[in-house]
């Protein structure tokens, strides 16, 4: 949603507060502005939204962190400690699948956002898949906000479609206890299905031309149909993911993000999560416009007017924006 439209929402939703009956000044009251200063302290309270992103070496991992990051570059890796980790001594890259996993992946371009990046242990090592499942445990179980992990997006590619789960993933569902963290399973490249869509039609006697018209409807039946097999499979299993989601157009430097971002929101439990979640990320302001009348007006709606609490109530919805459109809401009515 543009700014310009944002504007016009507060403008409207300022002019309907009416001065309580204990106001000193009634004219403040009406004229009452979010202060960006105080809108900041309030987000403020709540440290970075912290995803660990898992899967196996070539699963698209960097591509989903940099679409909703919008950015092309590499993150900044820090340490436990919070020092910079100097990229040219580290053996491997994130596009290779290596990390320390307690290592902080940060985008400059969206800083309120800190990835972990389990290497893959597909290969069968115990030992990477016992700090795996430490680091998942003690993060889960931290008392320290600041150190918690939030969320858990485990990439599935669908570029080999004959071994969509194997045994790593087996292992990780079977043994792994997230706790209250959710885990959303991300179906990654299904993009390449395409090329599967067309080979099938082309089987089924259509010339290329045709079958490449044809090819968006088949490809969506055969995304669907990996969904609903990697369902079954990862169902079965001990600790089950909360979600599931197919991504689609993540090779665009322009893919939206926005389903991945409200599948994940909606698998928090706790509305504080969802709206750092949410506040988070800076490209879709309708987004943030959505939960904010969805969970918070909607929420003082209904508790009818004797709990409505006009003062309070612009805070409670500036909290799912971004801080910097908080100070494009200070306009002049």
């Amino acid at each position: 949603m543009a700014p310009s439209s944002v504007r016009s929402w507060w403008r409207s939703l300022r002019r309907s507060q009416r001065p309580s009956d204990n106001a000193v000044n009634p004219t403040q009251a009406l004229n009452y502005r979010l202060d960006p200063t105080e809108a900041k302290r309030q987000i403020d309270r709540i440290p970075r939204f912290r995803i660990l992103v898992m899967g196996r070496a070539n699963a698209g991992k960097t591509t989903v962190l940099q679409r909703v990051c919008n950015t092309t570059d590499q993150p900044e890796i820090f340490d436990g400690t919070g020092e910079k980790v100097d990229t040219r001594a580290v053996q491997g890259s994130l596009g290779r699948g290596y990390h320390n996993i307690e290592d902080e992946l940060v985008f400059k371009s969206n800083p309120r956002y800190v990835f972990h990046d389990s290497c893959g242990f597909e290969a069968g090592s115990e030992a990477e898949f016992d700090k795996m499942k430490k680091f998942v445990t003690d993060q889960a179980k931290s008392t320290k906000l600041e150190n918690r992990l939030h969320a858990i997006w485990y990439c599935i590619p669908l570029n080999e479609s004959h071994r969509m789960v194997m045994a790593a993933e087996r292992k990780f569902f079977n043994e792994c206890d997230s706790g209250h963290v959710p885990v959303i399973v991300l179906l990654t490249k299904a993009d390449t299905l395409n090329l599967d869509a067309v080979q099938q039609l082309m089987r089924r006697g259509l010339t290329v031309d045709d079958a490449m018209k044809e090819a968006p409807g088949v490809e969506k039946q055969l995304q669907q149909g990996c969904l609903e097999k990697i369902k079954g499979w990862l169902n079965e299993l001990k600790f089950p993911p909360q979600s599931f989601l197919i991504l689609t157009g993540m090779e665009q430097e322009s893919a939206d993000c926005e389903e991945l971002l409200k599948c994940t929101a909606n698998a928090l439990t706790e509305e504080g999560l969802q709206g750092l979640l949410i506040s988070s990320q800076q490209s879709n302001l309708g987004l943030c416009m959505e939960f904010a009348i969805m969970k918070t007006l909607k929420r003082s709606m209904n508790e009818g007017a004797d709990h409505f609490d006009l003062g309070e109530l612009p805070y409670a919805l500036g909290s799912w924006f971004p801080f910097e459109v908080c100070e494009i809401l200070q306009v002049p009515v």
